[in-house]
């Protein structure tokens, strides 16, 4: 597939949309633009449609898989190699982070400044947020009586849906793994 949306498309006011990739100005937050431009990016329409999928919340975690399906379904001509090179570029100027989860698929999410731990459905896939402050204590008291003083870390728990009406089940391959802390 051609990407024809690797750059900005300015449409004329007075026509409306020019080309499969056009938006019009009210159509983009300034906000977005700024976000960008704040980042070091320029404000593209390949940038600008994916940070708006995150945004609008509708999946939190999202593959860049996902995301090429959001845009296919919005008729949007963004390659998928365009999109994976838009996460990278959006993780790195810290918009997104990117969670490898144990799919070997990376996943993204929204960079909102608060720490937060992973819970994996190892049946549909389904990745929960979640924060507890006394496993957070207890890392850093484990830490500390082996000399460590934690600087950063990452946890996700992998677990059996419990839900009957978990959406992926039977779609998702289930594997048991035992983890060593």
């Amino acid at each position: 597939m051609i990407d024809h949306c690797s750059g900005w498309v300015h449409p004329d006011p007075g026509s409306g949309r020019q080309g499969p990739c056009a938006l019009s100005p009210k159509e983009i937050p300034m906000s977005n633009i700024d976000e960008l431009k704040s980042t070091g990016l320029k404000a593209t329409l390949p940038r600008l449609k994916i940070l708006e999928i995150f945004q609008a919340g509708k999946q939190r975690h999202m593959t860049a898989e996902d995301v090429f399906r959001v845009l296919l379904e919005d008729r949007s001509d963004i390659g998928l190699a365009t999109v994976y090179r838009v996460l990278t570029q959006f993780e790195q100027a810290g918009l997104l982070n990117r969670s490898n989860f144990e799919s070997g698929k990376a996943v993204y999410e929204i960079n909102e400044g608060q720490h937060h731990d992973h819970l994996v459905c190892l049946d549909c896939g389904k990745v929960e947020e979640f924060y507890d402050a006394e496993i957070e204590k207890r890392q850093h008291a484990v830490a500390k009586a082996k000399g460590f003083a934690i600087a950063d870390h990452s946890l996700s728990m992998y677990a059996n849906c419990t839900k009957d009406n978990c959406p992926n089940r039977g779609t998702a391959p289930v594997r048991h793994h035992h983890h060593h802390l």
